[in-house]
């Protein structure tokens, strides 16, 4: 028997092991099932559509309409070393996602000819530097947190993208003697057409998901209570770059808006409904529109291909091991997570880093998660070591990176995560 042949064997052997042995009746086993089934409903419903959608759209604007010589140029081999890495490493401020949702953007700038260190910077600080949980993190667990956490965030940013830029230096040699003899191509918009056109779509992503504040009064509950009318006025401001822009006829947007202001006048109260006929409507749009709308589609259905299925499996295990979003019990007891995160020990530290790393964190969820956590006896360093790991990691994060840059360089990345969140929560545990 072959090696091959041999493989399917072992394969087929531990498949009916697995089956042979299934508990079926062990009620924790049965709840670790329904916690798994909870967490990808409530993903599907609370994520899918207001964050990946938008960030799949994100993603094909990147690959079709901003040229690679402009990722080269702020984020590549001919980009100044410093820029490259403020750019990356600060992007997490206007972009209010979770380690999912930054996905689709990061496989998106690594296609266009980043450089692997810069993009991993933007990958890390993407989720992790938002300004919503830096300010919620503050208010709740307090300023010294807080503060540690953007200190933090930034630094690992850019540590971490050094480290492997280096480690991959040979690789990405190679790679910027081809960008180097790159000619420098026409572009064939102004650029402030794209970022026009890239920075709504942005502005859309953050207010459709911008989370209701703890108070009922100021500038933030304003924002909150006011959300999907500043949506509205930003779709204004997209169908304005659709026929500008993307040079569409104005006669087909407005076949295409149409729907959505039914929807929004027959549903007032339901909003989600008409941002659900403005994607349908704008995928129809695209897909009928020759050239650079048709592309635009194609890029970004490309990504959600890439993305989702490895998504779903990964908030499936997740959800089994570690329980739902309702403080569920996966098959890992949450008692067991409670004690082993009290003190400044190594282990206390290593154990919250490398468990926020596997957890998934939706945006600005750590912080009640880590609050109760507190309240059960975690330390302050384990506290940090859990917010500089978690928010920027999970395991469906870690699946679908791995289909980017591979399983070597995924390995490396999370280790060095798990290794700095947990020196570092040492360091402040030793201080606070």
């Amino acid at each position: 028997m072959n090696h091959k042949e041999l493989k399917k064997l072992m394969g087929m052997i531990a498949i009916f092991l697995l089956a042979y042995f299934l508990p079926v009746y062990n009620l924790r086993f049965i709840q670790a099932i329904n916690e798994a089934l909870a967490l990808l409903r409530w993903y599907a419903r609370e994520h899918v559509l207001l964050c990946l959608v938008p960030a799949f759209f994100i993603a094909g604007v990147i690959s079709v309409f901003i040229s690679q010589a402009a990722v080269i140029k702020y984020l590549g081999a001919k980009a100044k070393k410093w820029l490259a890495y403020l750019v990356a490493s600060v992007s997490g401020t206007i972009l209010a996602v979770c380690s999912c949702t930054v996905l689709p953007l990061f496989a998106g700038i690594y296609k266009r000819g980043a450089g692997l260190g810069p993009a991993i910077a933007f990958l890390y600080s993407g989720p992790a530097i938002n300004i919503l949980a830096i300010i919620l993190t503050a208010r709740i667990l307090g300023m010294e947190l807080g503060i540690a956490r953007v200190v933090g965030a930034v630094s690992f940013s850019i540590v971490i993208g050094l480290i492997i830029q280096l480690i991959y230096r040979k690789e990405e040699h190679e790679k910027t003697e081809v960008q180097l003899a790159i000619p420098e191509p026409e572009e064939v918009r102004p650029l402030w057409q794209t970022a026009y056109h890239f920075f709504v779509l942005v502005a859309i992503l953050v207010f459709t998901n911008w989370g209701k504040p703890d108070v009922t009064t100021g500038f933030w509950f304003w924002i909150w209570a006011n959300k999907w009318l500043i949506t509205g006025i930003l779709g204004t401001l997209f169908m304005a770059s659709l026929i500008l822009v993307l040079k569409i006829k104005i006669k087909y947007v407005l076949l295409a808006a149409l729907p959505v202001v039914l929807a929004a006048v027959f549903f007032p109260h339901q909003p989600l409904i008409a941002f659900v006929v403005a994607i349908v409507a704008l995928s129809v749009l695209t897909a009928l529109t020759p050239g650079e709308p048709q592309e635009w589609l194609g890029e970004s259905w490309g990504f959600a291909k890439q993305v989702l299925p490895l998504l779903a499996a990964g908030v499936l295990i997740a959800g089994f091991l570690l329980g739902g979003p309702e403080n569920g019990q996966g098959i890992i007891p949450n008692r067991w997570i409670s004690s082993l995160v009290g003190g400044n020990s190594l282990f206390a530290n290593f154990f919250a880093s490398l468990a926020g790393a596997f957890m998934y964190f939706a945006t600005l969820t750590e912080v009640p998660i880590l609050q109760g956590l507190i309240a059960n006896g975690m330390g302050k360093g384990s506290a940090l070591a859990l917010l500089l790991a978690g928010p920027a990691l999970s395991l469906p994060n870690m699946l679908v990176i791995r289909s980017v840059i591979g399983t070597q360089k995924t390995i490396v990345y999370v280790s060095l995560v798990v290794v700095m969140a947990t020196i570092t929560g040492m360091l402040f545990g030793a201080i606070f």
